[in-house]
């Protein structure tokens, strides 16, 4: 791959992703990039490129973003994360909500749907608490073929393996032969959209909580600004972000402060020094095991 080539695949997803690749990531390109010049009936990736230039085709483009974001994702990932939500946040907000009785929770960059079905069974297990409350997840990615796995919520005997508690396998799975479908309950709490993160949040809504963890290690400085102001602007002011344990705000924007005790957990003003570590969670302390 010529260095042109490089630049005009790496300006693409930056500009319609927010992804940023260096020149060490060529072997990432040519790896995910040449099965769709096959399946375009293109000799190679040389091809694909000056196939994206003459044509400038939408659904090509469509497919090289997709086919470059990453989508790792697993139920209860890091443990901790939803410890906290569980133990700490969550009954704040209960108690700040008391009277509207409603709470909105977005997943942002969801994937396949694990982190969100994480957090409607912790929602589902306070059933008898939430009683005539109105709970709203919503689930967002750019790659639309992620989320139609992630509204079917069918899933591999490895994925469900990995950080899901045998309990709320046995309680809200059902096999089908080899793999496992969440409950439709379950998947009747989460609300999909495909949505790009370098767009207008502001349709979306404000939210109590945001789960964005592991996604903006892949951007740029002044991406990641963008995205994290962009993100307070939609945050109810006693509202919570959640990220990745190596992700910080620190340096990055001012709209956020990290709450003491509580690793990638930020909100937006003083309280976040005035919160105090959770109590051990029996789904958290579970999921680790």
């Amino acid at each position: 791959m010529t260095p042109t080539d490089f630049e005009l695949l790496a300006g693409i997803l930056k500009d319609r992703s927010g992804l940023s690749i260096g020149p060490d990531k060529t072997y990432l390109l040519e790896s995910r990039l040449t099965p769709i010049a096959r399946k375009c009936d293109l000799d190679d990736l040389d091809a694909l490129v000056a196939e994206v230039r003459r044509s400038k085709s939408e659904s090509l483009l469509r497919e090289i973003t997709e086919a470059m974001t990453t989508n790792e994702s697993f139920f209860f990932r890091d443990a901790t994360p939803f410890e906290i939500f569980e133990k700490s946040i969550l009954p704040d907000l209960l108690e700040a909500r008391a009277s509207r009785k409603s709470l909105r929770i977005w997943s942002a960059a969801c994937s396949t749907g694990q982190e969100a079905y994480s957090l409607s069974m912790i929602l589902r297990e306070m059933a008898p608490q939430l009683a005539g409350w109105r709970i709203e997840i919503v689930g967002t990615d750019i790659s639309t073929e992620v989320l139609e796995k992630a509204k079917v919520g069918i899933y591999s005997q490895f994925e469900v393996q990995r950080g899901l508690p045998i309990q709320l396998l046995m309680k809200y799975f059902a096999q089908i032969n080899e793999l496992w479908q969440i409950d439709a309950s379950i998947r009747a709490m989460v609300t999909y959209k495909e949505f790009n993160l370098l767009k207008d949040l502001k349709p979306l809504g404000n939210f109590d909580i945001i789960f964005c963890r592991n996604v903006l290690i892949y951007f740029d400085q002044p991406t990641k600004t963008q995205v994290l102001n962009a993100m307070s602007g939609i945050l109810n002011t006693d509202g919570c972000l959640f990220m990745g344990a190596a992700e910080t705000v620190l340096g990055i924007s001012d709209d956020f402060k990290p709450i003491a005790g509580h690793r990638g957990v930020y909100d937006r003003g003083e309280v976040a020094e005035q919160k105090t570590a959770p109590p051990v969670s029996r789904l958290a302390t579970a999921a680790a095991g």
